[in-house]
């Protein structure tokens, strides 16, 4: 069996961005960029006021004050042009306004006493005070985002503060997911009693659009050799991954393997030390039309299905976009309670995660059999129990993926 660390390396090897496209802004979020996007203009485009106010010239204050200014007749408002500013003068001014020209600090309102035409107030202000001055947060020609950002709302809003309406970004890799079976009907649906409803697909497409995939499951396949070939060949026509639930194991009704030999798929391994998902598949088939087409061949169990996908698939979907950030970042935490563990494997034991003040406990559920829904159902993390490792008792420091990181 391979190593956790081999098998992802395995998977990901080679991998490169697909395709790129234009899309406008306000579609844009969780995408990955596919450009590098440079201030061509000053950020802020020009000197504005950060509070309402009053603006002036510091050079005409003379002495150590208080000081007396005589107001403009225009006041300095945000969109329209700033007035005129005389000599020995100070101007009204509003949040966001442009600073007339030669201005060169903003004295709050509240510090200020207004007397009919002319402002009274005691202290200096110095050069700059309250002024965002232009080109303060990018000048000409500083990057502003880079190539592989997954862009969330900052991202988007200092995009639109650069006056771009749209973005190039990755195309979003087409996922393929094919669950086997001949137990599985769809939920909702009449079945015999040794019938369960499939609950892999409906999981497994909602884990691939967080990642920024467009899922597609197809239609259930019962255990036939020949059916199952043909549902995979005809999956496998558009997709850049293929993934495939159940069947992937050496029992006689596993028949994902085989089918997918037949169809052309050249598999590169199948076994990986880790609990749950040991019967995990990977390849590939460079001879289609569409040749980036990878295939992994996930456990059935959904515990293992979800877990599998988590460690391999997010990443390689994430890479397939350019992610510059691919693989998910760990975070340390203590167990509130024991774990058991038999060293040879490394395990991904599902648990919830409590805070309690700056510390962060992680509380293994009861139930870690590979079939278990509820535990899947309710989990928010992962411990990380390297393989060499015996039980861990209460308070025993561990590594946690965290699932909503996803």
């Amino acid at each position: 069996m391979l190593t956790f660390e081999e098998a992802r390396a395995r998977i990901l090897a080679g991998v490169t961005r697909l395709g790129s496209e234009r899309v406008p802004l306000d579609g844009a979020a969780g995408r990955v960029l596919a450009e590098t996007i440079v201030a061509i203009a000053p950020l802020p485009p020009f000197h504005h006021s950060a509070m309402d106010g009053y603006a002036l010239r510091i050079a005409d204050l003379i002495g150590d004050g208080p000081f007396s200014f005589p107001l403009g007749a225009e006041e300095s408002r945000a969109g329209r042009p700033a007035p005129v500013l005389g000599a020995g003068q100070a101007c009204r001014i509003f949040t966001g306004a442009a600073l007339p020209a030669g201005a060169d600090a903003v004295l709050m309102q509240e510090d200020v006493t207004a007397d009919g035409p002319k402002i009274v107030f005691g202290a200096r202000p110095k050069p700059g005070a309250h002024v965002r001055a232009a080109g303060e947060d990018l000048r000409p020609g500083q990057r502003a985002l880079t190539e592989g950002t997954r862009l969330q709302a900052g991202h988007l809003s200092l995009a639109a503060s650069l006056d771009r309406g749209e973005l190039m970004v990755a195309r979003r890799p087409r996922v393929a997911i094919v669950c086997t079976g001949d137990e599985l009907r769809a939920p909702g649906t009449p079945g015999g009693p040794a019938s369960i409803p499939e609950s892999n697909g409906v999981a497994l497409a909602a884990l691939c659009r967080q990642v920024g995939g467009e899922p597609r499951v197809w239609p259930a396949i019962g255990d036939d050799l020949e059916a199952t070939a043909a549902a995979l060949e005809r999956a496998l026509q558009d997709a850049d991954l293929l993934l495939t639930v159940g069947g992937v194991s050496v029992g006689d009704h596993d028949l994902v393997r085989p089918a997918l030999e037949r169809i052309g798929v050249d598999l590169d391994f199948y076994k990986v030390a880790i609990k749950p998902g040991k019967p995990l598949a990977f390849g590939r088939r460079a001879a289609t039309e569409n040749s980036s087409s990878r295939v992994l061949g996930l456990p059935g169990n959904p515990a293992s299905a979800m877990t599998t996908f988590l460690l391999f698939a997010a990443p390689l979907l994430r890479l397939l976009q350019g992610d510059a950030a691919p693989l998910p970042v760990l975070l340390p935490a203590r167990l509130k309670t024991p774990l058991r563990h038999k060293p040879g494997r490394l395990e991904f034991a599902r648990a919830m995660l409590e805070r309690d003040g700056r510390e962060l406990w992680a509380v293994p559920l009861a139930n870690q059999a590979s079939g278990a829904t509820t535990s899947t159902g309710w989990a928010t993390a992962l411990i990380l129990v390297p393989l060499e490792a015996e039980d861990l008792p209460a308070g025993a420091e561990v590594d946690v993926l965290r699932l909503g990181d996803l």
